[in-house]
């Protein structure tokens, strides 16, 4: 099975390379994507450190416990912040990214114009003035938090609520079902779904035959992080109170422009599972350590998703319906939640 996913991951790569050039508008958008992960880890790392300075003055009785609480509260506060400014930068750097696409300011070299994973026609252009064109694509950003049902409960979970996060990121083609009527369309493409989970308890993922444990992992950690990623093709009915509206005698549909629902789901397989595990050596050096490996997960994955938004903004929540371990005496669902931008 694992030969089957990685000449089918193969196929699929060539396939992309083919449908999309070098330093396309997908590369450039991932690449922001990735800059926005690496903006919470650099505010948490930052964080840390100035909150061990603050221990580090208590410690010394340079200041009280409770001066102590209220600069740690101060730090944290400062650094989320930070990090919703930041966000909120890199967010619109990729909406200016997809209105120059839009806009045709990204040369066809350059740009992802030639969907070779569609299947309907979707090389209609938008009308500038009279609306858009029945079928018509999007860039799909999202991310929130993610975790783990254990037997049909969240509660009590063995991995950390707000470290464990998703990432996902694809394009979609949205198309309108019926000739007259606005309200319902039928949205697919492909994504990529970056699925992370941070163990509490100081605990690792252990392959014991068949099965996958977590265990304690035997030295102090600074973090412990599993990530899957998924090649997912994600199909959702969509409906969409944008409405219409009358010009020159002739009826113009719009999209995204009122509040939207969308009720899916969506399979594909598993490319990689990788374990992250950072930590200080006996010589005090800092350490990450990235093993690659199949930790029994399944090599296929299919889910029901939904979100309800307005116009390019939308809660989102995916929930895998097969379990992530094949074999395992407890079955594990994935479950992710946040924000999904949909960017025309």
């Amino acid at each position: 099975m694992r030969n089957f996913t990685i000449y089918l991951t193969t196929f699929l790569c060539l396939f992309l390379t083919k449908a999309f050039a070098q330093n396309t508008f997908e590369d450039r958008a991932k690449s922001i994507a990735v800059k926005i992960e690496n903006i919470t880890k650099e505010e948490k790392a930052a964080l840390k450190t100035e909150v061990e300075g603050v221990n580090q003055q208590l410690e010394n009785a340079e200041i009280s416990a409770k001066e102590a609480d209220e600069k740690k509260l101060q730090l944290a506060e400062s650094r989320a912040k930070n990090i919703e400014f930041r966000v909120a930068q890199a967010e619109q750097e990729l909406k200016d990214l997809v209105q120059q696409k839009v806009d045709g300011k990204i040369t066809e070299k350059d740009s992802a114009k030639k969907y070779y994973f569609s299947w309907e026609n979707t090389k209609k252009k938008k009308e500038n003035d009279k609306g858009e064109s029945r079928t018509t694509s999007q860039f799909v950003f999202a991310l929130g938090g993610n975790n783990l049902v254990t037997d049909n409960a969240l509660a009590h979970s063995d991995f950390k609520y707000w470290g464990s996060h998703f990432y996902e990121w694809g394009i979609s083609n949205n198309t309108r079902i019926l000739k007259e009527n606005n309200l319902l369309h039928l949205k697919y493409g492909l994504s990529l779904q970056y699925n992370n989970l941070r163990p509490t308890d100081n605990r690792i993922f252990d392959e014991n035959g068949k099965q996958t444990d977590l265990v304690d992992a035997g030295i102090h950690l600074k973090d412990s992080r599993f990530r899957n990623l998924n090649l997912v093709v994600p199909v959702h009915f969509e409906f969409d109170f944008s409405g219409s509206e009358m010009k020159d005698d002739k009826r113009i549909f719009k999209t995204h422009q009122s509040f939207r629902v969308g009720l899916g789901g969506y399979a594909g397989f598993n490319v990689k599972s990788k374990q992250i595990l950072e930590f200080e050596d006996s010589d005090g050096n800092d350490v990450t350590q990235k093993t690659k490996g199949s930790y029994n997960v399944n090599d296929f994955v299919y889910g029901a998703s939904a979100y309800i938004g307005y116009k390019e903004v939308s809660l989102y929540v995916k929930y895998d319906i097969n379990p992530l371990f094949k074999d395992n005496a407890v079955d594990q669902n994935n479950l992710s939640y946040g924000v999904r931008f949909d960017f025309n």
